[in-house]
């Protein structure tokens, strides 16, 4: 194991020519060289004056320049690829001094900062679990769909829904509990409504992907108390310095054509960015057998299609304090959605378009109490049709307006920090025969308070936050519901449900409101209709501290209270969710003894997360790990239980051959299983591993295990937990040649509910070889790669289309990267 050596800093002050016109102070030229622990000068490496922001590389030699430095104290942060932070105090005086030389230790496990908080961390120096994907390994992983590109990072899972919109699934939570944000703010889609609602983000023209584990709500708010998947780019450039990067790529599983750029430069302090991309696939082929009548042909997953593009614009002013800037992005997408035909021969499709603003900008203050001010606004127009027989069958929008502002003050005895104010509104719409939650608006104020501090080897951070949510919808309605089991030898119509007699006054929250009315809709269905204002708020606390044992080893601990407020779907649905293949009543409802549903006398409470996280990682050297162990007690839970109970779905879907596993379900093809929304305690824990060796300049080996149980605390286990996993990566360099191999291994998943069935496990292997070309001012690489490459069938437990779905066969990628 390397140690590393003593730092220092070289400072020169250059005499200037004369004073300044309107100012005594000098110019001064901060100046070093990087290298390595043999020496060997590091070029490419970052070299950050963190309070003033600035920025800076070295060259071939390893050194790097910074001119115009006022006298004072200031913290630098050096890192490179492949070698671990460094954070060293420099003073700038006026005497003169050599250049002394700063070394860097080597890491076998990458480190790298991370966006998505206010304050400077990397993923080796948080409390919280973090995961980041970036450079040439999230080039190598992306895929279309969020979730299927994250899936290989450890405690991240993916729900697979058809390779079109899968989702991440982070310690076993997803939907409503994991936050999707691009640069901080909300994505805005409805991907957290339905597992069938893709994620209106592209992973091919990001920077870089980040993934906090565990509850992220001091940050984020509440919608955040099961982590944040974070899409950084550079919408809003912060550089005027002209770089770029393009992929063409083509693949053979689904006739997949993909091309992707983006490109940043500019002129004097405007700075300019541009991306866009362009994905076109067909229906992907699977390893399972073909028909029988066709023994020649090959089985492929109808509906799964899709053809998408869209582009990014933004420019921003630069100037010594800080930067402003601006960017509009437009996301269309059209993707099959698999299981989804009325009739048998009209298959579905989303017609997805979203329209973003951002407003991102900095301010660095010279003053003795502020530090800098951060603020992030964005406005999000979002509409996503589903369209069946070249009509619209469902509509779904979201529009939404949020303001994210952070103010960080000067070091106060000792401690660093500030305080952050949040606005997030968003008005949700839906209408169609599919629409099963009413229009809705949220609002959400939130302000909280975020320190850390350095007391010897411990690092202590502490935060809380407080929000306000509202949620009003004006139309809830409540449905006659013809709801049996398949025991009452289905007599329709036999139940006169006479709601006269559960005209209830629901006592939910101190601020809930009902304005009740009974109709006839359409002259055929009783309907209640009424008026729902919920107001709630929601507190989160989180202490932590990271202990440097020596310069390679840290451990952690993070403890965290974090309440979250319900979703609208969870509360309001009333209606078929094909996505799901059930019908979803809310929890705001009830099912009588008489099998009806009326609305629910039980008070509506806020969902608390009691989180701990233990963490303990070698962060420098040959060998690295990091080792995370979690224990989290979700009090009122909300998840769907099993009625016993199914319903017209008002269409004759194609289910495939089951439905969340029940015998029999095909007999009832216009029939959906009834699952009712409710609460209780439920417990998660689990654990990830990492282990990373550079065997030698050449060779890394990586490692890498993951597990989550999830249960209810009286009993039971939560439906569709990520089962464990384990593997491995082996990555070689030789010149201008690359090759990755990566296999991983999903158990079987047996620890399942009462309305699943079980999962066989399987292993997938996967690898590429990159070639890389040196053409003038342009990095070209040529690559190969192959999923899946033994052909093995493989379920997905978390996917509510496992029985129908499967993941892809075996498939080829071939493509052409450019950096410049």
């Amino acid at each position: 194991m390397m140690k590393l050596s003593r730092l220092a800093l070289g400072l020169s002050l250059l005499a200037p020519a004369s004073f300044l016109a309107s100012s005594s102070v000098l110019a001064q030229t901060l100046f070093g060289t990087v290298t390595n622990a043999a020496g060997k000068p590091l070029a490419n490496a970052t070299v950050e004056i963190e309070a003033l922001k600035r920025v800076t590389s070295t060259n071939e030699l390893g050194e790097f320049t910074f001119s115009d430095v006022k006298e004072g104290d200031y913290t630098l942060h050096i890192f490179a690829s492949g070698f671990a932070h460094l954070h060293e105090d420099a003073t700038v005086q006026s005497v003169a001094s050599d250049s002394i030389n700063f070394v860097l230790a080597r890491s076998a496990i990458e480190v790298i900062d991370v966006h998505a908080t206010p304050m400077h961390l990397s993923v080796m120096e948080s409390a919280t679990p973090v995961s980041v994907l970036s450079g040439e390994t999230l080039r190598r992983q992306q895929a279309a769909t969020l979730g299927d590109t994250l899936e290989k990072l450890p405690g991240v899972q993916s729900n697979f829904h058809g390779n079109v919109a899968s989702t991440p699934i982070i310690r076993g939570l997803s939907g409503p509990r994991v936050l999707i944000t691009q640069n901080g703010l909300d994505v805005s889609d409805v991907s957290r409504v339905g597992p069938d609602h893709a994620v209106a983000s592209e992973a091919s023209t990001a920077k870089q992907i980040e993934v906090l584990r565990g509850p992220a709500t001091l940050f984020f708010g509440s919608g955040a108390i099961g982590g944040v998947v974070n899409v950084v780019d550079q919408r809003v450039p912060t550089s005027t310095e002209t770089r770029g990067e393009f992929v063409l790529e083509t693949q053979t599983v689904n006739d997949q054509k993909l091309g992707t750029f983006n490109v940043t430069t500019g002129v004097d302090n405007m700075a300019f960015y541009a991306d866009g991309f362009y994905r076109d696939s067909n229906d992907y082929e699977t390893p399972m057998a073909p028909d029988i009548d066709d023994p020649d042909g090959k089985h492929v997953v109808e509906n799964s299609n899709e053809e998408s593009h869209g582009f990014t614009l933004g420019t921003s002013y630069l100037f010594d304090q800080g930067y402003v800037g601006v960017a509009v992005e437009r996301f269309e997408r059209e993707y099959g959605v698999p299981g989804h035909s009325h009739g048998g021969d009209t298959s579905v499709f989303a017609d997805l378009e979203q329209t973003k603003y951002q407003l991102l900008g900095e301010y660095n203050f010279t003053n003795d109490f502020l530090q800098s001010v951060h603020f992030r606004a964005g406005y999000t127009d979002y509409e996503h049709a589903e369209v069946e027989g070249g009509s619209v069958g469902t509509t779904f929008s979201n529009e939404t307006e949020e303001l994210r502002v952070e103010l960080l003050h000067k070091p106060m005895a000792g401690w660093r920090g500030g305080i952050s104010l949040h606005y997030k509104g968003s008005d949700v719409f839906a209408q169609g025969e599919e629409a099963f939650t009413p229009p809705s608006e949220m609002e959400m104020f939130a302000v909280a308070l975020m320190e850390e501090r350095h007391f010897g080897d411990f690092l202590v951070q502490l935060g809380a936050r407080a929000e306000r949510v509202t949620l009003d919808a004006s139309s809830v309605l409540l449905p006659e519901l013809d709801a049996h089991d398949h025991g009452d030898e289905h007599e329709h119509g036999e139940h006169d449900h006479e709601h006269d007699e559960h005209d209830h006054e629901h006592d939910e929250h101190d601020h809930d409101e009902h304005d009740h009315d009974e109709h006839e809709h359409e002259g055929s269905e009783f309907i209640r209709q009424f008026a729902v204002d919920q107001e709630f708020t929601p507190i989160s606390l989180s202490a932590g501290v990271v202990y440097t044992i020596n310069e390679s080893y840290n451990v952690g601990i993070s403890l965290s209270r974090s309440e979250r407020a319900p979703s609208a779907s969870e509360l309001l649905s009333f209606g078929p969710h094909i996505g799901t293949r059930t019908y979803e009543v809310g929890a705001l409802f009830d099912l009588s003894e008489e099998s009806e549903f009326v609305l629910s006398q039980t008070p509506i409470d806020l969902e608390t997360a009691n989180n701990i996280d233990l963490t303990f990682r070698k962060t420098q050297g040959d060998v690295g790990f990091v080792f995370n162990a979690f224990y989290n007690q979700v009090d009122n839970y909300y998840f769907q239980a099993e009625t016993g109970l199914f319903a017209e779905s008002g269409h004759d879907h194609d289910h495939g051959e089951e439905s969340h596993g029940e015998e029999g379900h095909d007999e009832h093809s216009d029939e959906l299983p009834v699952y009712l929304f409710g609460s209780a305690d439920a417990i998660l824990h689990g654990f990830e591993l990492q282990v990373a060796w550079q065997t030698t300049d050449n060779l890394k080996l990586d490692f890498f295990a993951d597990y989550v149980k999830a249960r209810l605390k009286d009993g039971g286990a939560l439906p569709r937990t990520s089962p464990m996993r384990v593997g491995t990566h082996v990555a070689y360099t030789l010149d201008n040649i690359r090759a990755d191999l990566d296999i991983t291994h999903f158990a079987k998943q047996d620890d399942i509910s009462t309305f699943e069935t079980e999962t066989d496990g399987y292993t997938l292997v996967d690898a590429s070889i990159t070639y890389d070309i040196p053409m003038g001012d342009i990095d070209l690489s040529v690559y190969l790669s192959g999923e899946n490459l033994t052909d093995e069938e493989a379920r997905v437990h978390t996917s509510f289309l496992k029985d129908i779905a499967p993941r892809p066969g075996r498939n080829f990628a071939f493509g052409v990267c450019g950096y410049f």
